[in-house]
């Protein structure tokens, strides 16, 4: 299985994506090709040991970037051979099964757009990012891809969440929440009260009520549904108290050569958490409800994080999923409300 690798986009040049699909090589088995201008990405290839002829590695050259202050839906019609589009272009070509983007995440978004469509009846698609909690992994749909919702979209994304939770986490029978202010039903804002009933007798979804923010990380249910917004403001909130934990807890084990000597005899637990909870060891979020499998990472991954991202685009473009939503998608759309 081969994997398109958008190589010169994301915050720290082009180094931690090369060094990362030099990982996922040696470590997954997965053949890539990466996009991008061709002699720097040869260069940086030749830096690592691999030579030109390396049956793992092809470079499809790229010339262009679409920077991250560049309106997407712009530069993507003005380069329609920059990176990010390539690599998506390469998927709809059949040369690769998926493609993964540390870049611009709108651009990722019109590339996979441009190239594969949506998958028919598929109103939005939607990044469905994985969330790791004490008790596996919780998928938040949306977080970020649309920021202004309507109530029949948050049950296309339960329907997506569900069956990527079970393809591609092994979960049997998804319990799905949708976020907002309380757990009683009636609360929350328009789109939440409205969406309610729709979520409830949705096909394929086990809706088991609302959930508010602290229930996410707990684990409580499998699948969280929100608009863009709230999702990504959520997203964040979390990444940031999590990094100002960890930064506090770091501090105070270094107050004292008594907190240092617990310190070292817990690095092992301590190691093993970091690895459990870490970004990294999920590498990126599936933009779910397009015709084919594109995968969008922070613009700061590292190495580990690439490599694990081009891991879970193999593992999704075997799990059968753009066949299954395909297939719901189909059987949903007889119930889909006129008015949406």
């Amino acid at each position: 299985m081969k994997i398109a690798l958008d190589a010169v986009g994301g915050d720290h040049g082009t180094a931690p994506l090369i060094d990362g699909a030099v990982q996922a090589a040696n470590a997954f088995g997965v053949e890539l090709v990466l996009a991008g201008p061709a002699g720097l990405l040869r260069a940086e290839l030749s830096k690592r040991g691999v030579g030109e002829n390396d049956p793992r590695f092809e470079v499809v050259d790229a010339p262009d970037l679409i920077a991250m202050d560049e309106e997407p839906a712009a530069a993507c019609r003005a380069k329609p051979r920059a990176s990010v589009m390539v690599a998506a272009e390469l998927v709809k070509q059949g040369r690769a099964a998926g493609f993964v983007s540390a870049g611009h995440s709108g651009a990722t978004m019109v590339a996979a757009l441009w190239h594969l469509k949506r998958v028919p009846g598929i109103l939005r698609p939607a990044i469905a990012v994985p969330i790791p909690t004490p008790k596996g992994v919780t998928l938040l749909l949306d977080g970020g891809a649309n920021v202004d919702c309507k109530p029949w979209h948050l049950v296309q994304f339960a329907t997506m969440g569900s069956l990527l939770s079970s393809r591609l986490y092994g979960v049997a029978d998804p319990a799905v929440g949708v976020l907002t202010i309380g757990e009683e039903e009636g609360k929350g804002n328009d789109l939440v009260k409205e969406a309610v009933p729709h979520l409830k007798t949705a096909e394929g979804v086990r809706f088991v009520g609302s959930v508010e923010g602290r229930d996410v990380p707990a684990g409580r249910v499998d699948v969280v549904v929100c608009d863009g917004f709230v999702g990504n403001v959520l997203i964040k909130t979390m990444e940031g108290t999590a990094a100002a934990v960890v930064g506090l807890l770091k501090a105070e084990l270094m107050s004292s050569w008594r907190y240092k000597a617990a310190a070292l005899a817990l690095r092992g637990p301590f190691a093993r958490l970091k690895r459990k909870m870490s970004y990294d060891e999920y590498g990126g979020a599936p933009l779910v409800g397009v015709n084919g499998v594109a995968i969008v990472c922070h613009g700061s991954s590292n190495a580990r994080a690439i490599s694990h991202a081009v891991r879970a685009a193999a593992k999704t473009a075997d799990s059968g999923m753009a066949e299954a939503l395909r297939e719901s998608a189909a059987r949903d759309a007889k119930r889909q409300p006129a008015t949406i």
